[in-house]
């Protein structure tokens, strides 16, 4: 009987099906199988077909280089948005590579992810755009100042450019695919899970009435928040996400107090250090476990480095999704902390009702960077009414 109620919901077209583009690698089996699961349970119909090297089995395959993904992915894809004005969201599927290298951007102004590469497919044609050098810590790299950044208004390509890129990609297909069915879920039912929120105390706590901080300041790049954003302030933005979940009336568990909490159940967002809190507990971060339309963040460098399973080195965003997270924020190579999602404001805007994607987009400052969001850009288990 359950089994039938979870297929009745999630076989139904979204009112912003029409929106979406999925895009299929024809040389993997994987995502073949996972852009036709999403295709059929969201009634999304836009579809490129590209052929390049298959990274679902193989974690060398997971970079490709620039030269090979202009001819095998950004050709056919720049082609069929040209003549599809109306798409603002973009899905990618496990067996399309994670990272480029030897582009004109990302970290080394080489190396960036592939998603957010595409995610910026136009800003270098506006006069709008505000190009970034990062250089902080050693790290350097070429990026854009993401337009959509704290915004209050919902998106859509036409005003703000550039497009909203997501993937269905976990440590194997069956969890890949489960990404859409718990945001179709979520959408069947209000919202009662807690919302996660874990500050390391130890790094300081900034200055609540400054964050979150924008790296543009009345127009012009601010070099503070570009290059060397303060773990304190990560930490205040942290707090100032759950004082607001609090103020909305939200079941917010806010904890400041130095121990890592993992274990917890059912939870509808997470914020925490990950791996780099200085009490990271790794195996109470592997039994987090979430609710339908749960999303998460951690500020870890490496969070999203790899989608197959391996071993050492940070904690993953895959072992979260493993956790049934719905969608989630992670980096392929290192983002800088000014790169992770401000907390505050994807937590505001996801529970305000809009889209998993405008959420940890609104929340990102870069884009053409290190970032990489996983999960159905439609999820909106907060939305309200259709829009």
């Amino acid at each position: 009987m359950l089994l039938s109620l979870i297929l009745g919901s999630v076989l139904s077209t979204s009112p912003d099906a029409a929106r979406v583009l999925i895009v299929e690698n024809t040389a993997s089996p994987t995502s073949v199988e996972i852009a036709s699961d999403y295709m059929v349970k969201r009634g999304v119909k836009n579809i490129v077909k590209v052929e390049c090297q298959d990274s679902a089995l193989d974690a060398g395959k997971e970079t490709i280089p620039y030269a090979a993904f202009k001819t095998a992915i950004e050709a056919p894809l720049k082609s069929y948005l040209a003549s599809h004005p109306k798409i603002d969201f973009i899905v990618l599927t496990k067996g399309i590579p994670i990272r480029i290298t030897g582009a004109n951007l990302g970290v080394s102004n080489t190396q960036p992810s592939l998603d957010s590469y595409i995610a910026a497919f136009g800003y270098e044609a506006r006069k709008d755009t505000i190009p970034i050098q990062l250089n902080d810590s050693g790290f350097t790299g070429k990026c854009w100042a993401n337009r959509f950044w704290n915004s209050h208004e919902r998106f859509s390509h036409a005003k703000f450019g550039g497009y909203l890129v997501t993937r269905l990609d976990a440590y194997s297909v069956v969890q890949a695919k489960l990404l859409t069915t718990y945001a179709l879920q979520s959408e069947q039912q209000k919202p009662t899970g807690k919302l996660l929120i874990d500050v390391a105390p130890e790094h300081g706590i900034g200055d609540l009435t400054k964050v979150p901080i924008s790296a543009i300041k009345d127009g012009k790049l601010d070099l503070h928040v570009v290059n060397e954003l303060g773990y304190g302030e990560w930490d205040a933005d942290l707090v100032l996400a759950g004082n607001t979940l609090e103020k909305k009336g939200l079941p917010v568990m806010l904890d400041k107090t130095p121990t890592f909490i993992g274990r917890k159940s059912d939870l509808m967002g997470y914020c925490s250090w990950g791996s780099n809190d200085p009490h990271f507990d790794p195996a109470g971060y592997k039994f987090l476990s979430f609710a339908p339309g749960g999303i998460a963040e951690t500020a870890v460098s490496t969070s999203g480095r790899t989608f197959l399973p391996t071993t050492g080195g940070q904690s993953l965003i895959a072992d979260l999704i493993e956790g049934h997270v719905t969608g989630v924020k992670g980096y392929c190579d290192e983002p800088l902390l000014q790169a992770i999602a401000s907390p505050t404001i994807l937590l505001d805007r996801y529970t305000d009702g809009w889209t998993l994607a405008e959420s940890f987009y609104a929340a990102s400052r870069f884009i053409g960077w290190e970032d990489i969001i996983i999960g159905d850009p439609l999820c909106s288990p907060y939305r309200k009414s259709k829009r």
